[in-house]
C-alpha cells in the first residue's frame, strides 16, 4: 500500500529543497522548519504546482503547538495535512477536516506503550513513527491500530525503506535527497 501512490514522501528543512521539488513528479511533501511568515506565499506556490503539503505544526516558527495554532493553520493556510506529536492539534486537524498525522516517537517500550494510549484519543488519519527502521516495530503498531504508518527518521538506505514498506509502512518520510525516488515495497 502506498501513500495516494506515493511512496516516498520528501521532507524538506529549507526553500531550496522546496525549490527543487516544485519541480519534480511528487505531489505530496512534508515541510519540517518554516516560519510563520513564509506560509502564505509557500503554499500559494505549492498550489501553482499542484502540490499538497504535509505541514509540521509542532516545527512553524513563531507559532504555538497547540489547538489554537492548529486552527489558525487550518482556516488560513489550509494544508494537505498537518503532522504534529500534540493529540489537541491532530484532534483539531480533524475536526476541520485536514488529515491529521500523529508522529511518534518510539525510543523503547514504556515509550510505545504510551504512544498506543494516546492514539485512542487523537485517533489520527496516519501515524509517522520514528524511527522508522525498526520493521518489527512497524508491523506492531500497524497491527495494534489499524492505522496507516508513515515511516521516517533514520532510513538511510533503499534497503532501510523496502524493510520499513515490506514491514506496512505506506510511505517513507525522507530528507535525505539521494533516497527521493520511487522504491517498490517488494521484491
Amino acid at each position: 500500500m502506498s501513500f495516494y501512490g506515493q511512496e516516498i514522501l520528501p521532507v524538506v528543512r529549507e526553500m531550496r529543497g522546496f525549490e527543487k521539488l516544485m519541480k519534480s513528479n511528487y505531489q505530496y511533501i512534508v515541510i519540517l522548519g518554516i516560519h510563520i511568515g513564509q506560509l502564505r506565499s509557500v503554499m500559494k506556490v505549492a498550489e501553482k504546482q499542484n502540490k499538497k503539503i504535509l505541514l509540521h505544526a509542532d516545527l512553524v516558527s513563531g507559532l504555538k503547538h497547540d489547538e489554537y495554532a492548529a486552527e489558525f493553520l487550518c482556516k488560513e493556510i489550509r494544508p494537505e495535512g498537518i503532522i504534529s506529536t500534540n493529540t489537541k492539534v491532530i484532534q483539531t486537524a480533524k475536526k476541520k477536516g485536514i488529515m491529521g498525522i500523529q508522529r511518534l516517537f518510539l525510543l523503547d517500550s514504556m515509550a510505545l506503550d504510551t504512544n498506543l494510549k494516546m492514539l485512542r484519543k487523537s485517533n489520527p488519519d496516519y501515524i509517522e513513527a520514528l524511527p522508522g527502521v525498526v520493521p518489527d516495530i512497524i508491523t506492531e503498531v500497524k497491527e495494534a491500530t489499524g492505522i496507516p504508518i508513515l515511516a521516517g527518521g533514520l532510513i538511510r538506505t533503499e534497503e532501510d525503506m523496502k524493510a520499513s514498506l515490506h514491514a506496512g509502512a505506506d510511505a517513507i518520510t525522507t530528507s535525505k535527497k539521494s533516497l527521493w525516488k520511487e522504491v517498490s515495497g517488494s521484491d
